[in-house]
């Protein structure tokens, strides 16, 4: 399989996520230029991390009108995994892929630290591998990341099931004081309505080793390999998946103590 990491200029995680995806989980992976025009096959998408287009007008607003966003949104809409990261998400609340919108965090300031969040579903191609409510301890650095929706789109989200992760306590608690940046409900990422786009502001491709303090984002990127393979009728390579993340802890590895979030 190969996984598409999409390329903006400005984007700064985007070797994260290629390293992240080919030298640690094991699987194929390409940088795609924002001006390409088709997708090279892949069978998945990941819009990396970072400041595409300098965050001019707001972050991913530019990003958006990439040539490759408009392959990225028919890859979508034809049932093909998506993830948003970072910057990522927010190009993709831009496109439209997701609703909602990003305000400063609440702190008014740049945040860069660990944090712990909850996995609320399970049933999407970045957290089949995960247990509902795990906890899992991720980086963030962003300073636009207080994910906002309105009442009547919070109460779809929560009615269609579709908020995948949650800022909360280590112990999985939800309590407003370790939700950095102010999220709507402790929002730390969501998902389409078909569940194969996902946007969350942590940094998994920055928690997969245990030498850069936690492997728990080791599940997110599993996952993906076991729901592409899935969709290949890849047994071989599901089984291999699995055998590597039980080899290695996998993402139930975490080690260190975040600090609470609200200053």
């Amino acid at each position: 399989m190969k996984v598409a990491v999409a390329v903006f200029p400005g984007s700064n995680c985007d070797h994260d996520a290629y390293h992240a995806l080919k030298h640690v989980i094991g699987c194929g992976a390409a940088f795609v230029w924002h001006k390409a025009a088709d997708l090279g096959g892949a069978d998945a998408v990941v819009l990396p991390g970072g400041f595409s287009y300098g965050d001019y007008l707001r972050t991913g607003a530019i990003a958006r009108f990439s040539p490759i966003m408009t392959r990225v949104v028919e890859f979508a809409a034809a049932g093909g995994p998506v993830l948003g990261i970072c910057n990522g998400f927010q190009v993709l609340l831009e496109a439209g892929l997701l609703p909602g919108g990003m305000r400063r965090n609440r702190r008014l300031k740049f945040l860069c630290e660990q944090v712990h969040l909850r996995v609320e579903r399970t049933d999407t191609p970045f957290t089949g591998l995960a247990r509902p409510g795990q906890v899992l301890r991720m980086p963030i650095a962003h300073g636009e990341g207080n994910y906002y929706a309105d009442p009547a789109a919070l109460e779809r989200l929560e009615a269609e099931g579709r908020i995948v992760f949650r800022y909360t306590a280590p112990d999985g608690r939800l309590d407003e004081r370790w939700n950095a940046n102010g999220s709507t409900a402790a929002i730390a990422g969501i998902s389409n309505a078909q569940g194969n786009v996902v946007g969350l502001m942590p940094h998994p491709e920055r928690a997969c080793e245990a030498a850069l303090g936690s492997a728990d984002g080791r599940v997110v990127l599993e996952s993906l390999v076991e729901a592409c393979a899935a969709a290949r009728g890849g047994a071989a390579a599901r089984g291999a998946v699995r055998e590597a993340a039980a080899g290695s802890g996998g993402a139930a590895e975490r080690s260190g103590t975040a600090r609470p979030g609200a200053g």
